[in-house]
């Protein structure tokens, strides 16, 4: 059944992403009709999140931001498509940095990178990172439950030297790089709710105090990476800047979940920037009414 699944989606998804980008947005405002005007995908839990960080803003700013969200949300859509057939030049004009040179001097000092992100702004295109450095790519994901899509994914990253790897595969994976000497960046998306009674840090994030991910922070010091974010600003559709921010070159030095918390507060001002490119549509703050205290 899956391969019946990927044969009848695949050549649809391969149409989309040779579209010219002038179709391909017309086909996101398509898009967006159907996910937010006639399904309303998840638009409670929009509104509810975006109530609770944003008390201070009505109804009409609250209502303006979700319509920029969805908007937003639908072209990150047709932009993964898009990675399907995109050129490396075209990718490079779109998806730009401001500083990447940070990354570079870190690999001249032989120093393999943990690089933080949220889910903001758009993260699917970091993979053109790789042409400009050396050292392999990593991605720490979530397996597709349908193993030709996954492994679909995965060639799509590996054409500039990316390689995604499992929650379960991290830690040997890159045990096994380090001892092989190999310098590596890996990319965690660090702003997803842990499983409450597994996590080692609660904090106020958009002042509301949440469980908080710290495992990119802890495998930096255990395999001594060096920290860096990475901001994605918008400029407007589909051309991106990003750029790196060091939290920590030697890790170890600092105190626990003084990186994770600095990474949460780069994570907040993005927001209050620009809030529509948040994705307001995953339950970050469902935990908000509790603490550590309710799972012992």
């Amino acid at each position: 059944m899956q391969f019946i699944i990927y044969i009848l989606v695949y050549p649809f998804l391969w149409f989309v992403s040779i579209l010219p980008f002038r179709l391909l947005y017309a086909f996101s405002d398509v898009l967006y009709l159907l996910i937010y005007r006639l399904f309303g995908y998840r638009k409670k839990t929009v509104l509810s999140n975006l109530k609770l960080v944003f008390p201070e803003k009505d109804d009409q700013e609250i209502k303006q931001i979700t319509k920029k969200f969805y908007h937003h949300l639908c072209d990150m859509m047709v932009e993964a498509i898009k990675s399907l057939s995109i050129s490396e030049a075209e990718m490079k004009k779109r998806f730009t940095f401001t500083n990447v040179e940070l990354i570079q001097e870190l690999e001249n000092k032989n120093r393999s990178i943990v690089l933080m992100c949220a889910h903001y702004g758009s993260w699917e295109w970091i993979f053109i990172l790789q042409t400009y450095v050396k050292s392999r790519g990593n991605a720490i994901y979530k397996r597709i439950e349908n193993k030709y899509f996954d492994r679909l994914v995965k060639r799509i990253r590996a054409k500039y030297n990316s390689h995604l790897i499992t929650t379960k595969e991290t830690i040997p994976e890159l045990i096994k790089l380090k001892e092989q000497g190999i310098t590596t960046i890996n990319g965690f998306v660090s702003d997803q709710t842990p499983r409450p009674w597994k996590a080692f840090l609660w904090t106020e994030f958009m002042n509301i105090r949440v469980p908080v991910h710290t495992g990119a922070e802890m495998l930096a010091k255990k395999l001594d990476m060096s920290v860096v974010f990475f901001g994605v600003k918008r400029l407007k559709r589909g051309y991106y800047e990003t750029s790196f921010v060091t939290l920590a070159e030697h890790p170890k030095e600092l105190e626990d979940y003084k990186i994770t918390e600095h990474f949460l507060k780069l994570v907040e001002n993005q927001i209050r920037e620009a809030p529509e490119y948040y994705l307001w549509t995953h339950k970050r703050w469902k935990h908000k009414d509790k603490g550590p205290e309710d799972y012992k």
